[in-house]
């Protein structure tokens, strides 16, 4: 997969308080710096949660996401960017 990145990279907030859009992008490569499973959740602009999934230590995985959806992890190890997926 080849991808464009649209920002810096980011530590995750820790909380829906703290999500983030990571710019209103649609896919968001994530990496869990730290050697911990973390779990990652998705939510609405509402902070209702859409979605959960671990991340095992040191993996890196790009999620999809609708625009407006926020992002936060169980731990700041756990890094975001969001990118363009280029064909």
């Amino acid at each position: 997969m080849i991808f464009r990145l649209k920002a810096t990279q980011a530590a995750c907030g820790t909380e829906v308080a703290a999500a983030s859009t990571f710019g209103n992008s649609e896919f968001i490569r994530l990496l869990n710096s730290g050697t911990t499973v973390r779990l990652v959740t998705v939510a609405n602009s509402a902070d209702t949660t859409l979605g959960t999934a671990s991340l095992a230590g040191g993996e890196t995985v790009v999620l999809r996401k609708d625009q407006t959806d926020q992002i936060f992890a169980a731990h700041a190890e756990v890094l975001g960017v969001g990118v363009i997926i280029e064909y």
